[in-house]
């Protein structure tokens, strides 16, 4: 007699061959009994396009998510880090699974593109923004009686924790305790478990760090004991990662090039500069080691491009049939798609005065900026106390008066790290751990994990190993 098998994925995010060993225990003595098998990263080598791709089996270019965000070209307005999941084409993992075995059920906790997917339950972050300016740190859950029930159980998420210049364990350890909370309560068929703690101090104090080891042993913590857990119930434990971080020791600003050259409109908002994207000629979305280039006057295709690949820092830069090639030939993708050498990576700055900068850039402000931002993950050095400024201002907020919470340097030079492009070593690459290997195997492309996590799923195993 069998039953078929129960599985829980935890994205451990930026794990690496490399950084498994001593710090890692735990992940190293799954590794050794589950296999581990190195995973070419797909290109963009970032968080919304790697999950995407590995729940989908598809490239870019079959799956749409081209990059965190892009620019939506009949709204003329750039997206970041949107989280319905109708973003995502292709048929998702849980739902194959739940075609071949009806009743198939899965949760996804803290997965991006987490809202209106037809997971049985899930959880993501989801700020609420009331109409006089206020912010409050919550959660998205569906069903939707799961937010109260959980944060009642486990108490508040810890959203400083998750992004900004207070990330750190916290996070993932709220994230290990609610996957454990659901299973508690519903025993998924597929658990979709995000912990993001290695992502921090990866892309603050760049990979060779020593301070790294003890962040290795954090994450190694929680990732233990949520694989005794799950073990413990009759659950099989698979560990992936989504890319891996390089050290960086410059930054590109494209926009500001662009702006030299007299292709990008700005607009002037209370003294301080804005970008006009649609008005503009030319443009970049940067997204780590990728920029996503539209160029809304075709005439200068070809002056854009020599442009940019004179750009020192720049490794390459693909067109139409570039794009093809890579999988990234999808109508949200930019005319244009320049990747960094490893050691370098884009930000979204466009302005030359950085008291022209526009007020949420010295903000967490992760929807309104024309990229992603990692000096996000900072606090501004020249700032006298800072903390005690945020209390201030925190205070301020609960006392009804409005107030920036402007806290964030303008310094791109303070990151060391960063991802996106497929670095030349492979200890550098995502891992896929649990799924079985042997010794000397290849690599998989990214595309063909998709597979591994289906057969896993819908492996069949003694029926006395399934229960709790």
């Amino acid at each position: 007699m069998s039953a078929t098998t129960r599985t829980a994925i935890l994205n451990v995010v930026g794990l690496t061959p490399r950084l498994i060993g001593a710090n890692t225990p735990r992940l190293a003595q799954l590794a050794q009994t589950g296999g581990l098998i190195r995973v070419q990263p797909v290109l963009p080598a970032v968080t919304c396009t790697a999950q995407s791709t590995y729940l989908t089996g598809l490239p870019p270019s079959g799956h749409g998510a081209v990059a965190n965000g892009w620019y939506d070209r009949e709204l003329d307005e750039h997206h970041f880090w949107k989280q319905s999941n109708h973003v995502v084409r292709g048929e998702k993992l849980w739902e194959t699974c739940r075609a071949a075995r009806p009743g198939f059920t899965c949760a996804k906790l803290f997965w991006w593109y987490n809202m209106y997917s037809t997971a049985d339950w899930s959880i993501t972050p989801r700020p609420m923004y009331p109409a006089d300016g206020r912010k409050f740190f919550d959660v998205y859950s569906h069903p939707l009686s799961i937010r109260d029930a959980i944060k009642r159980d486990l108490g508040e998420f810890p959203f400083p924790a998750f992004w900004g210049p207070l990330a750190g364990i916290a996070s993932s350890e709220w994230i290990a305790r609610s996957a454990e909370w659901i299973e508690e309560k519903h025993r998924p068929d597929l658990s979709l478990v995000y912990l993001p703690h290695l992502d921090y101090n990866l892309q603050r104090l760049g990979p060779n760090d020593p301070k790294l080891a003890d962040d290795c042993r954090a994450i190694d913590r929680v990732a233990g004991e949520l694989i005794d857990f799950y073990q413990k119930r009759g659950v099989r434990p698979i560990v992936l990662s989504e890319y891996g971080i390089t050290a960086v020791r410059r930054s590109i600003a494209l926009n500001r090039i662009f702006r030299a050259k007299g292709w990008l409109t700005i607009k002037d908002e209370l003294g301080l500069e804005l970008l006009d994207c649609g008005a503009s000629k030319v443009f970049a979305i940067a997204d780590h080691q990728i920029a996503h280039i539209y160029v809304n006057d075709p005439a200068l295709l070809g002056a854009v491009r020599a442009t940019v690949e004179a750009v020192d820092g720049v490794a390459r830069v693909l067109g139409a049939d570039e794009k093809r090639a890579a999988g990234l030939d999808h109508a949200r993708s930019g005319d244009l798609v320049a990747f960094s050498t490893e050691d370098a990576w884009f930000t979204y700055y466009y302005w030359d005065d950085d008291a022209k900068a526009p007020d949420f850039a010295r903000c967490v402000d992760i929807h309104r900026k024309y990229g992603y931002d990692p000096v996000e993950l900072f606090l501004d050095p020249a700032i006298p106390l800072p903390k005690l400024k945020i209390a201030a201002k925190l205070l301020k907020k609960k006392l009804g008066f409005r107030t920036l919470m402007d806290v964030i340097p303008l310094d791109a030079a303070l990151v060391k790290g960063s991802h996106g492009t497929c670095p030349a070593d492979s200890a550098e690459w995502p891992v896929l751990i649990g799924t079985g290997a042997t010794a000397g195997d290849a690599p998989i492309a990214a595309t063909a994990v998709r597979d591994r996590l289906l057969a896993a799923c819908l492996r069949a195993t003694p029926s006395n190993t399934n229960r709790p």
